[in-house]
């Protein structure tokens, strides 16, 4: 075994890590003139697709665990952005809405990816990239999620 393996610069997982995190820090200053939280954005993206759904859709489309997103909701709820209910088919399920509020901060943040992908955007990366790039790691993730769903069925 080559003790190459285990370098730094050999690893693939290091580049997604450290390509995330400086993604997430070019989106705050943005989102710090809405007042949000790039997990929170997250959140009001799933619902200005699809308003009024369920805690665990929500948790499925983030990939998020229920533990983490509660907490968050609540705190967003508190904001004012949306407000979570009781579903009327089923008492155990949590159904999330968007306030008034949460509905207006969608005009505030429409301008937001235009920004972004301006910053990223270089002689040496160009938009084909970053949507080839953005399909590789959708196609990673499915890849990835199926084999953790296996793991935990064994």
């Amino acid at each position: 075994m080559d003790d190459k393996q285990l370098y730094l610069s050999s690893q693939v997982c290091f580049p997604l890590y450290s390509a995330s995190r400086l993604i997430t820090k070019a989106y705050k200053p943005y989102l710090d003139e809405l007042g949000l939280t790039y997990p929170q954005y997250l959140v009001l993206m799933v619902l200005w697709e699809n308003n009024g759904v369920s805690v665990n859709q929500i948790t499925e489309k983030l990939g998020l665990n229920t533990n983490t997103l509660s907490p968050l909701l609540k705190r967003m709820e508190k904001m004012k952005l949306l407000q979570r209910s009781r579903s009327s088919e089923d008492e155990r399920s949590v159904i999330i809405q968007l306030t008034e509020s949460g509905k207006q901060l969608k005009l505030k943040a429409r301008p937001i990816p235009e920004k972004l992908l301006t910053e990223i955007l270089s002689d040496n990366i160009k938009i084909e990239d970053v949507l080839k790039l953005k399909d590789i790691l959708n196609e990673l993730i499915v890849v990835l999620s199926n084999k953790t769903e296996s793991s935990r069925k064994i």
